[in-house]
């Protein structure tokens, strides 16, 4: 995979971040006069993780039909949005909308999504019991301790019947939510890298997927997880975002189009997520309406 024009930058975005880029091309702007998509003035797309093998397929896909592309990849979550605002990035790929949406509301900015690639479901995992139902009462169950996974895990148990959350639950929610007199189980949060390691010690865990494989777990051992095609299940899906100004650009719109269509790119993203990753077709507009929802929701708190 080429990273063309590389040159080191940074930007500063109102989280209070210095963040530094990791092989970053030319500025997305290129020149005044070039077309978005064309030799001289290539799309800059970020992205984390730009080393798995799936992304130098989408590459191929997309210069075959005729338009240019750089793929950035950086380091961590903190730097793409901040470069896509600061125009040094045309469009990104790494993030669902509950991230998006933190990120807004906390820098005070306005990228948008404008199409969904998958939602990976977060799954409860056991060595001692087959389903939920099996779980005793008063048994300890642990969840991620990050705000995001933490509020999911939490909903995945409520819906499988071993808790209940006050006022129904949140994307928001944590164990303090957890209404004890009307859960049969206990909860307590730790660090996501931990909770595969702990499962001896506990009923069952939410494990995030990024952990699952290495703990020689599988999607299909989870005996609960959330449920991709619920509206609830929305805030989950990971998108393409780029600036509001953005949003009816043809060229990234069709880099949209590639992604969720192309077999053999949706085939090594597949791969890459350890057979997780469920692929979605959400409308824009939807996934726009979705972003407002939790934003609206996280400004009000």
């Amino acid at each position: 995979m080429s990273l063309r024009r590389i040159r080191p930058i940074a930007v500063a975005g109102s989280l209070g971040l210095a963040v530094a880029l990791v092989g970053c091309s030319a500025s997305a702007a290129g020149s005044d006069d070039a077309a978005l998509g064309t030799a001289e003035n290539p799309v800059q797309l970020g992205v984390v993780g730009a080393s798995e093998p799936y992304w130098a397929t989408y590459e191929e896909a997309v210069e075959a039909e005729g338009i240019e592309l750089d793929i950035v990849d950086f380091t961590d979550y903190n730097q793409p949005n901040p470069a896509t605002s600061e125009g040094e990035l045309d469009i990104n790929q790494f993030q669902h909308i509950i991230y998006l949406a933190n990120y807004n509301v906390q820098a005070g900015d306005d990228l948008q999504p404008i199409g969904s690639t998958a939602i990976y479901p977060i799954g409860l995992y056991s060595d001692k019991y087959a389903s939920p139902d099996e779980i005793p009462d008063g048994a300890e169950v642990i969840v991620p301790n990050d705000d995001t996974n933490q509020a999911r895990g939490l909903l995945v148990l409520q819906s499988a019947g071993l808790i209940s959350l006050a006022e129904g639950g949140s994307p928001y929610s944590t164990v303090e939510d957890v209404v004890a007199e009307e859960s049969r189980v206990t909860v307590r949060a730790v660090d996501a890298a931990l909770t595969a390691t702990s499962l001896p010690d506990v009923a069952a865990a939410i494990i995030n997927n990024d952990f699952i494989t290495d703990a020689g777990l599988t999607p299909e051992d989870a005996i609960a997880q959330d449920d991709p095609n619920d509206p609830a299940a929305a805030p989950y899906i990971n998108i393409f975002a780029t600036t509001a100004e953005n949003v009816d650009d043809e060229v990234l719109n069709r880099l949209v189009e590639i992604y969720q269509t192309n077999e053999d790119v949706q085939a090594g993203a597949l791969e890459a997520s350890g057979g997780s990753g469920i692929f979605t077709v959400t409308p824009k507009s939807d996934l726009q309406a979705a972003l407002a929802d939790v934003q609206a929701e996280l400004e009000a708190q």
